[in-house]
């Protein structure tokens, strides 16, 4: 029997994410396009304006060549692989394929607008749909790409094996067209000859992945062991993946096969299958918009609040206004979580004398009357303004509108089970469950099982209800400190 030899590259179809919506977006704007141009051209004709345009009479031909033109534009793009993340990675590629698709449909509605009675075909006209096509889907295009990276970044990967498939299996990320991948190095039971690459690069034994999944960010692992003869250990290896949080890839062309060829509907550098513990595609893509799109009209409109705390807080203590302190976030990577200071200028390097006084559960650290707290920062945290540029990591992605509250370095080296390190397989938040839930009045088991809740039910819907639910929370200040 022969082995399986994974697709070439001019097989790798991999759609970009949210491929679907991408594409109605983009027919809308064309369409749109259209529309303004065979209004515009015929505005001189309608001395009554809106109230001709509204009694315009749309006829099944015309109705017909509107659906006709929407689906050529359809057709057009996906022709162009302007859906695909193997054409499209790089910006300069997107942006030709969107000159080239805005062309053809320019040529294609030469042919709609003569057809069109009530349409002026002129070069004026042409030009003027052309133009207005292409800054528009520019436009889109541009936001899909910041929504995407910011959704989809360098993925940290650690392999499990250290045969030939796990070789593989790197050279195969090394090499995906869609996706960046660091892989961190390797983990296997196998404690006989390996080549000088993998021996460099070897993490532990399999026994130890646990350890050095809650110790790294990992955003996925990807079993490269022989089922038949390692069937319990990558067994082992899932469920250690399910009580950390991390996704778990192996692939679809484990078995050999004669003429048989796996085949997945997400393709990749070779097929894979993905075991994951939350919610992926779409849905994430349009949560990564809203947390854009709420966050940059909160810091509008609440810009001249946040420039009067920066001022109060100057005024009444010494020490920086913006206060940024390390925290664990996605998948643990760390990142610099800010806050307005509310605390005397040397309150962490004091924390460790007051560590007898903890009064939270678990391993967290929590002080009702902190003596390090400034009388305006009692008021700022008991009103929650202290999270405001918080605003700024959700724009840059560190954070969410919504999700597990970020922990500091601290707190999350004194996790003694493995499995509340699942809380990080999602982005955290600036509120969530916890917050609507009675805050710092929840003991830590609590606080992780409403993470842990978050997560496994979570939804577009769950979110809006958590915001709606945060401000009368924040109002009555509940369990605030």
């Amino acid at each position: 029997m022969t082995t399986a030899v994974p697709p070439t590259q001019s097989t790798w179809r991999r759609p970009i994410p949210a491929a679907r919506i991408v594409s109605v977006v983009d027919v809308s704007v064309v369409m749109t396009a259209l529309l303004l141009v065979l209004v515009g051209r015929q505005v001189d004709r309608w001395p009554d304006g809106l109230r001709d345009v509204l009694s315009l009479r749309i006829t099944v031909q015309d109705m017909g060549l509107l659906i006709g033109f929407a689906a050529a534009g359809l057709v057009v793009f996906r022709t162009l692989g302007l859906y695909e993340a193997t054409r499209v990675r790089r910006w300069l590629d997107e942006l030709t394929r969107v000159f080239a698709g805005t062309t053809a449909l320019a040529a294609i509605a030469l042919l709609f607008l003569i057809a069109t009675r009530s349409a002026v075909v002129d070069a004026v006209s042409l030009m003027s749909f052309w133009a207005a096509s292409f800054a528009g889907l520019v436009l889109t295009h541009a936001v899909r790409a910041k929504v995407t990276r910011s959704v989809g970044r360098c993925r940290r990967a650690i392999i499990v094996g250290s045969g030939p498939h796990a070789l593989r299996i790197c050279r195969d990320l090394s090499a995906d067209p869609s996706t960046s991948y660091q892989v961190l190095g390797f983990v296997d039971t196998n404690a006989g000859a390996r080549s000088p690459f993998m021996t460099r690069r070897t993490l532990g034994s399999l026994d130890r992945l646990e350890a050095i999944l809650v110790r790294e960010h990992v955003d996925e692992v990807h079993v490269g062991l022989p089922v038949r003869s390692h069937y319990p250990q990558i067994q082992e290896t899932i469920r250690v993946c399910e009580r950390v949080g991390v996704t778990l890839m192996y692939g679809a062309d484990i078995f050999d096969t004669e003429l048989a060829r796996a085949r997945v509907d997400r393709a990749g550098a070779a097929p894979r299958v993905e075991l994951q513990v939350v919610t992926d595609g779409a849905p994430l893509v349009i949560k990564r918009a809203l947390d854009l799109f709420g966050a940059t009209v909160a810091l509008i409109v609440l810009a001249p609040v946040m420039l009067a705390i920066a001022a109060a807080i100057k005024v009444t203590s010494a020490g920086p206004v913006i206060y940024a302190q390390e925290r664990y976030g996605l998948n643990r990577r760390r990142f610099r979580m800010l806050k307005f200071r509310t605390m005397v200028q040397d309150a962490e390097q004091s924390q460790a004398s007051l560590e007898g006084q903890n009064e939270a559960e678990g391993p967290v650290f929590k002080i009702a009357r902190d003596p390090r707290i400034t009388p305006l920062g009692r008021w700022l945290r008991r009103m929650s303004l202290d999270e405001l540029p918080q605003l700024i990591n959700v724009l840059s992605g560190d954070m969410s509108l919504v999700g597990p509250r970020p922990l500091p370095v601290r707190d999350v080296a004194r996790f003694t089970r493995s499995a509340d390190m699942r809380r990080f397989s999602v982005r955290p938040g600036l509120t969530g469950l916890w917050q609507v839930s009675g805050r710092s009045g929840l003991g830590f088991d609590q606080w992780i099982s409403l993470d842990l809740h978050y997560i496994d039910r979570w939804s577009l819907v769950l979110d809006l209800v958590i915001l709606a639910r945060t401000v009368p929370a924040v109002l009555r200040g509940t369990g605030a400190t």
